[in-house]
């Protein structure tokens, strides 16, 4: 192999970010298993390097919905439930760090769930099940983007960026505006952002990747919704970029072609969350009591099972979660587990049963949040 850097002098990461070259290899390879293998080999050598950027000023989780998800998809091929359909609980994340002398903030999965809703595979589910999907019964609202950043003494200019480790089901157009009205908005006029300074951070082939939808990717996508968003509110990066100190987004391509993993450096060590599998136990299936986990495990000699409802990429996928997995440090709560958190973590229900995760992470909280109310 190569002689290994953090970065690449030959490619830049738009300004305040950094590209990363660690895993040049890992992405460029086409051959899945030797894929895994650079995974493996530059794993802890990223830990490292990653650790010595520094720690985040502020990690705080904060649930938006709970509702239901093919199980099939959500466990793969890993489960014994009889359910058709699991529950997961999506999230929002605020990252704070310092740099450039000032502080920043980050928004990762500001999920607009209301519009979320629009996405075909949901239309389908109401069409099939009705309101029982809207209610309590099967879907349960925890709290807005809006009114979380409400509860910790944000207001919507002092967001930096948003981001989505892939863009299925999102809609952003309230967040960041639209330069044209919106036939489905009861006005006459562009959506006014509701974030005047936030830019979206995404890969560029995730990006693309709207323009033309294969048929098993167009179920969980809204690509109209994106059409006019204005162009200099989207921030594009290729690859793997560190955003500052003590946190970075990682490509993690097999869900989607873009997809990417946010990491975070705290004082309890790397944390790593992206949709990629839906819990810390999916990961590490060998040692967890979901039924059928630990026997797929064992039998099909797999060490992670992915949340595989695409299915673009399967290997790369796989080797994706291999490598959250290795990014990610032991959970202080129990060393078997990683310091992987799910964007849409796997949550108990009475209508699913075989399928209560023994292990969540349910909540982080570190550092304290600021508030720099927009003072650059």
């Amino acid at each position: 192999m190569q002689e290994l850097t953090a970065h690449d002098n030959k490619k830049r990461a738009p300004f305040p970010f950094e590209q990363i070259d660690i895993f040049k290899e890992v992405h460029s390879t086409s051959s899945p298993g030797l894929q895994l293998q650079y995974i493996r080999q530059t794993a802890t050598h990223f830990q490292d390097w990653f650790r010595k950027t520094g720690v985040v000023s502020a990690f705080a989780s904060f649930d938006l919905i709970t509702l239901p998800y093919p199980t099939r998809y959500g466990l793969w091929r890993a489960t014994k439930s009889p359910s058709p359909f699991l529950w997961f609980t999506n999230r929002m994340f605020i990252v704070q760090w310092k740099a450039h002398g000032r502080t920043w903030t980050l928004l990762n999965e500001p999920s607009d769930y209301e519009l979320g809703a629009n996405t075909p595979f949901y239309v389908s589910l109401m069409k099939k099940y009705g309101d029982y999907v809207s209610n309590h019964l099967l879907a349960k609202r925890h709290g807005t983007v809006e009114t979380h950043l409400q509860s910790v003494g944000l207001r919507p200019e002092d967001i930096d960026f948003i981001t989505y480790d892939h863009l299925h089901t999102q809609d952003i157009r309230r967040w960041v505006g639209t330069t044209k009205s919106q036939a489905d908005h009861a006005t006459n006029e562009p959506l006014q952002a509701y974030f005047p300074k936030a830019k979206l951070i995404v890969q560029q082939k995730e990006w693309d990747v709207l323009h033309s939808l294969h048929p098993l990717q167009s179920i969980w996508y809204q690509p109209s919704t994106f059409h006019d968003i204005p162009k200099d509110r989207l921030l594009f990066i290729d690859g793997d970029v560190l955003l500052g100190p003590g946190v970075a987004l990682i490509w993690t391509p097999g869900h989607t072609e873009g997809n990417h993993s946010l990491v975070v450096h705290t004082d309890t060590g790397i944390w790593v969350s992206s949709e990629n599998a839906i819990s810390a136990e999916c990961l590490n299936p060998s040692q967890s009591s979901l039924p059928g986990l630990r026997s797929y495990a064992k039998t099909s000699g797999l060490e992670v099972v992915i949340n595989g409802n695409t299915l673009e990429h399967t290997a790369r996928q796989y080797n994706s979660v291999v490598l959250e997995k290795l990014m990610s440090d032991p959970s202080k709560n129990n060393p078997h587990m990683r310091q992987f958190f799910p964007s849409s973590e796997l949550t108990g229900h009475p209508l699913s049963p075989g399928t209560k995760p023994s292990f969540r992470h349910l909540q982080v909280a570190y550092g304290t949040i600021q508030q720099p109310h927009g003072v650059q």
